[in-house]
């Protein structure tokens, strides 16, 4: 081989290196397929839209910047494999997700060791963050906040006097009954049946059976919308119409397809905003529209605004270390340590990793509409 051969292999293979140096990835895990992709894509997509919006100011640092979707199927095996999967990849420095807590808790465990942050923008179980990993952030209210505002909806403003509580047997479901049965009792609410369902469930027939013999005011189901929806179809089916009462797992339009298009007396607590709630999130909701094709919801807002902390503090710790790549040590102090400005407000998070300032909303469906009924405050040291 000629010196001049030589020197143009050498050449190109410095250039591949630096070019290796300078990609920077953050990646996302959520159910891309199955009973709640819905919200793994819109999770996905709201990331994708923070991404496409700071690669300019990546760029000026000489680094280019892009997105890698891990599908978790919500499964918490899948979701740990795919968490081993982007820690191989060094160039990947930040996480937004996992989606639920149940994938939460293995994957970030995983990742924890190597320093890799994540941010989750609705994984809510209390386990997430009260194991004082370093590396887990999120961005919204936990479980023992949301349990307990939807015991005191079912207690106060629906003033049931008797609740049949169900619960999917995941950390997310027990840990929300939970905490919603604990409020409800402390308003005097009698519990009339405290059950779990596998989250694989699809025939109520029994359930509704032991609801129909001992006709509770109110039914608080923890558990996500791929299953709820088909409860309350065959609920109303046999034109039981007592009030359903849930969590932000049922936060999507897919419920009203499960449940039947004029569903009412249903409500959950949710940790997402619509759009009526958060006017900001306009500009970023239209370009949603025109990228996807497809209106953003909830989940794909707070993904947003999980991606642009990691992406932040990605930014925050180059520039503190003479605008050089990171390590990801440094981006995890660096989101764990920073302010950051999100859609739904002032985004800070305390020792724990837990939102020092979140909110919560109360929404209702009557007739297949969606409304906000109420926005609750929930401060954390």
């Amino acid at each position: 081989m000629t010196k001049a051969a030589v020197f143009t292999v050498l050449s190109a293979l410095l250039l591949s290196q630096a070019q290796a140096a300078t990609t920077v990835k953050i990646a996302t895990i959520s159910p891309l397929s199955g009973a709640v992709s819905n919200l793994g894509v819109q999770m996905k997509n709201g990331a994708q839209l923070a991404v496409n919006e700071m690669k300019p100011q990546f760029a000026k640092l000489g680094m280019t910047l892009s997105l890698v979707a891990y599908d978790d199927q919500a499964d918490p095996a899948t979701g740990t494999s795919a968490a081993r999967r982007a820690l191989a990849d060094k160039s990947v420095l930040g996480m937004v997700g996992p989606l639920t807590s149940g994938v939460a808790i293995p994957a970030t465990q995983a990742m924890a060791p190597s320093h890799l942050v994540a941010v989750a923008p609705v994984a809510t179980s209390e386990k997430v963050t009260d194991r004082g990993l370093k590396n887990v952030n999120r961005v919204c209210a936990r479980d023992d906040a949301q349990g307990a505002a939807g015991g005191n909806f079912v207690a106060g403003t629906l003033k049931a006097k008797s609740v049949y509580v169900i619960n999917d047997k995941t950390p997310y479901g027990q840990g929300m009954a939970a905490e919603a049965e604990k409020a409800m009792k402390a308003k005097g609410v009698r519990v009339v049946q405290s059950e779990g369902v596998t989250a694989e469930d699809r025939d109520f027939t029994a359930v509704i059976t032991k609801v129909q013999a001992l006709k509770p005011d109110a039914i608080y189901f923890a558990g996500l919308y791929g299953q709820i929806g088909p409860f309350t179809q065959q609920l109303r089916a046999k034109g039981i119409q007592t009030p359903i009462v849930s969590g932000d797992g049922l936060d999507s339009p897919d419920f009203i397809k499960l449940a039947g298009q004029n569903v009412s007396n249903v409500y959950f607590t949710s940790l997402a905003p619509s759009l009526s709630v958060v006017p900001a999130a306009k500009k970023v909701a239209d370009q949603y529209q025109k990228t996807f094709g497809a209106p953003i919801q909830g989940t794909g807002i707070m993904a947003y605004d999980s991606a642009k902390v990691v992406l932040t503090g990605i930014l925050n710790a180059a520039k503190q270390g003479g605008n050089k790549v990171p390590t990801r040590a440094q981006v995890e102090k660096a989101v764990r340590g920073g302010t950051f400005k999100g859609l739904t407000g002032d985004i800070k998070f305390n020792a724990s990793g837990d939102r020092t300032s979140a909110k919560i909303y109360v929404e209702a469906i009557k007739s297949g509409k969606r409304s906000t009924a109420a926005t609750l405050n929930i401060t954390r040291k």
